[in-house]
């Protein structure tokens, strides 16, 4: 356990026992969730405020964190998504151009604790050993050790957890982007988008500008959309594609967004138009087809994770934030192919039905730590769509 005389003292407490001692920055609150870590050396902007990690604690690896601050233009969501922060190193003067507020202010005001001081590479060494592990932030001195740590050991596992259903939008919306403009496009080109249908999980804001680029109008629907609604949209023009966001929990505790995926890719009537997904929704295609699930020991979250192409060798490094995989085994009798796998544990990093324009990725295209070769993800989705656009047009 680690120690200081500041005043702000916080605590971060395992639920495998251990208890670490830094400086509290952010929020003066408590809060708990399970504990995850990112080995991205900058982009925690970003993962602050993906929907992916709605109920965690993330913890960066890089030795330095907030020296960027916090700007508009970043933002995967509206809002902080974590339940905590725990960096090793805390710099609150930020030096960026484009920061309109520093990590502390911008985590205080959305009443997120963080924890800094602490060893992050003996946090992260525990994860790696000992799998996913629950803890608890909290800034309360009447409180033991041993009580902080029962804390943590009662709360709830993300296993079963349905997070994703509080994640997305409550009615459906046309998305114009928060920044004021609308990807790249020209409002020209605006006018000449194909529309299709994003079933929000818990979408990150970079999905919806990487579909824009590539010419489709992403109508943003409810999780809960019915799969004969989705269907009357294909049929009559309104949308001519599926788009499976990416979101936070357990992919096997949606059976409701999995029955609709199920009802839509049975359909024999609307089997020419795409259905692709991403993360959490690349999980559910997979459900929906009769594979199945599970969690992973600690997860994929960085910048800097490796998959291969099964098909040509072609190996790219991605982004990846998830802590549940697809189960290859069950992939062949699901009539799914694996197109992709991860290099480092050959986990399933992207799968393909082979008859159908259905495809799912694990990791993350819109958000490509360098080379934009992953984004190829997104010119197939494109020119799956506008393929379906063009038959409807000349059958019209």
């Amino acid at each position: 356990m680690t120690s200081t005389t500041d005043q702000n003292r916080v605590r971060l407490a395992l639920s495998t026992g251990e208890v670490f001692e830094g400086w509290g920055f952010g929020a003066v609150a408590d809060s708990g969730g399970e504990v995850v870590f990112n080995t991205a050396m900058s982009g925690y902007q970003e993962s602050l405020t993906d929907p992916s990690y709605t109920g965690q604690i993330l913890l960066q690896t890089a030795a330095m964190i907030g020296n960027t601050g916090m700007n508009d233009r970043d933002m995967e969501s509206r809002k902080i998504q974590v339940s905590g922060m725990v960096v090793h190193e805390h710099v609150d003067l930020h030096s960026n151009y484009r920061a309109s507020l520093s990590l502390h202010d911008q985590l205080k005001a959305a009443g997120v604790p963080g924890v800094s001081g602490v060893d992050t590479r003996a946090i992260t060494m525990l994860l790696r050993s000992l799998g996913a592990i629950q803890g608890v932030i909290s800034g309360d001195l009447n409180q033991t050790d041993a009580e902080l740590v029962h804390r943590a050991q009662t709360a709830g596992s993300m296993a079963g957890a349905d997070f994703a259903s509080g994640a997305g939008t409550e009615g459906a919306v046309s998305w114009s982007d928060p920044s004021g403009e609308w990807g790249h496009l020209s409002t020209k080109d605006r006018n000449t988008a194909v529309p299709v249908a994003v079933i929000d999980c818990g979408v990150k804001e970079n999905i919806l500008r990487c579909l824009v680029d590539v010419g489709c109008d992403p109508k943003v629907l409810p999780m809960n959309t019915s799969a004969s609604s989705i269907k009357g949209m294909l049929l009559d023009g309104s949308i001519y594609g599926v788009f499976l966001s990416n979101g936070p929990g357990d992919p096997g505790a949606l059976t409701g967004l999995v029955s609709m995926v199920r009802e839509l890719i049975n359909d024999d009537e609307i089997r020419s138009f795409p259905i692709y997904g991403i993360c959490l929704g690349h999980q559910v295609l997979a459900l929906a087809h009769g594979a199945k699930t599970y969690k992973l020991k600690f997860g994929h979250r960085g910048i800097n994770q490796p998959i291969v192409e099964t098909s040509t060798g072609q190996v790219s490094i991605t982004s990846q934030n998830h802590g549940f995989a697809v189960n290859e085994e069950s992939c062949s009798s699901a009539e799914l192919v694996v197109s992709h796998r991860h290099l480092n544990d050959s986990t399933v990093a992207g799968l393909e039905q082979p008859d159908r324009p259905i495809a799912g990725m694990q990791y993350h295209p819109e958000a490509s730590p360098g080379p934009h070769d992953a984004g190829i993800f997104f010119e197939k989705y494109a020119f799956e769509v506008q393929r379906a656009f063009d038959s409807a047009v000349s059958s019209r």
